[in-house]
């Protein structure tokens, strides 16, 4: 690996997860970053940066400070969606490389079960969208499923063969809100929300938060942990209404994928442990084809054979991903901690062997942005 070691994930953790009433946002995030910190290490005074993408409260960011009692020097809020966490790890890595601060805090958190607030794609151009019948998300990630399926051949079976492989990863995940088993005939059998996408294609809704540290290299030589070093990143977006998707079948991954990887000085075949977004099955299926993983049309063959489940060739989103484990509105942040914990080699049941390199990919919107970012321990 060719990447100079500027920065590292150094700490990662949950809150609580599920149906929490009584919890409020902040609650969760300050669960969530304290046992980050903990999990580094570290104390909350080693923290002069903070990060986090949140749609609530007025001035969020100035609440969340105050709330963990941290002043930061530096503060990050892009909100790009489920992808923002990993263009916060990104931005770290920048500031950090610029001398800007040595320690960042990266945080969300989420009530949408316990709210009944559902996430939107919110915008202007939705006016020419939902009221002639085009349910957001859901029928946004249907066009492109029916798209694929119309340009490629896909089937129904293909997609369910993602959610049954995430569930099966979800079975040896103990935090996993949805552990019994699946069959391609029970996603099938489930109620359509969205033609051609079931109830059992379409991701959790839970409550929830999560959060990370980064820390510079000489930060990081005195966490508690072994650094997990930021190799590669890249991020990008594309459009904001799925209107102006430029094809429905290609994300912004087959940018990001591609110069992150060239950052890092790796190639798919270096890659142990894979942890995209699956708001739906076909985000999972659409961002391997644009990740360079298979060849565009090929995604259905590349997951069939129950390939991407635990015991299969191509390690994939081991936690039980956004389809299983949890989703509190924005799943990105949940994909790093997975990635994190695998290349440390705390998985327990369902631990990759020897994990040393992870590709994150976060989407956010209607497969509106991307963010990958290579992760490698020493």
């Amino acid at each position: 690996m060719k990447s100079e070691r500027v920065a590292a994930i150094v700490g990662v953790a949950e809150s609580d997860l599920g149906h929490l009433p009584g919890m409020n946002v902040l609650q969760l995030q300050a669960q969530a970053a304290k046992r980050a910190i903990d999990d580094a290490g570290f104390t909350k005074d080693d923290i002069d940066a903070l990060f986090t993408t949140a749609s609530w409260g007025h001035f969020p960011q100035l609440m969340l400070g105050e709330y963990l009692g941290i002043q930061p020097k530096y503060t990050g809020g892009t909100n790009i969606g489920g992808s923002s966490f990993e263009s916060h790890v990104a931005h770290a890595l920048v500031g950090i490389q610029a001398g800007l601060f040595e320690v960042a805090l990266i945080t969300y958190g989420s009530t949408n079960r316990t709210s009944g607030k559902r996430p939107s794609a919110a915008g202007l151009t939705l006016s020419y969208e939902e009221p002639f019948g085009v349910p957001s998300p859901a029928g946004h990630y249907a066009m492109a499923a029916m798209r694929h399926m119309h340009q490629y051949g896909t089937t129904s079976e293909q997609l369910a063969e993602i959610a049954v492989a995430t569930r099966k990863w979800a079975g040896l995940n103990e935090k996993a809100f949805k552990r019994e088993p699946i069959s391609i005939e029970d996603v099938l059998a489930s109620p359509m929300v969205s033609e051609p996408l079931h109830l059992l294609d379409c991701c959790l809704i839970t409550d929830g938060g999560g959060a990370i540290i980064v820390a510079s290299a000489k930060a990081a030589a005195r966490a508690k942990k072994k650094p997990v070093w930021i190799l590669g990143h890249a991020e990008k977006q594309t459009h904001n209404s799925v209107t102006y998707m430029p094809d429905l079948t290609v994300t912004g991954a087959k940018d990001t994928g591609k110069r992150a990887m060239e950052m890092a000085g790796v190639t798919h075949d270096e890659i142990d442990v894979t942890q995209v977004y699956d708001s739906f099955t076909i985000t999972v299926l659409l961002t391997l084809e644009s990740l360079g993983f298979c060849k565009p049309g090929e995604g259905g063959d590349f997951v069939s054979g129950q390939r991407t489940a635990p015991g299969g060739a191509f390690p994939l989103n081991t936690s039980g991903g956004g389809l299983s484990y949890c989703h509190p509105g924005m799943f990105g942040i949940f994909l790093l901690i997975e990635a994190v914990r695998q290349l440390r080699g705390e998985c327990g049941e369902r631990q990759v062997n020897d994990a040393k390199i992870s590709l994150v990919n976060g989407t956010g919107g209607t497969l509106s942005s991307t963010s990958t970012v290579i992760l490698g321990r020493d």
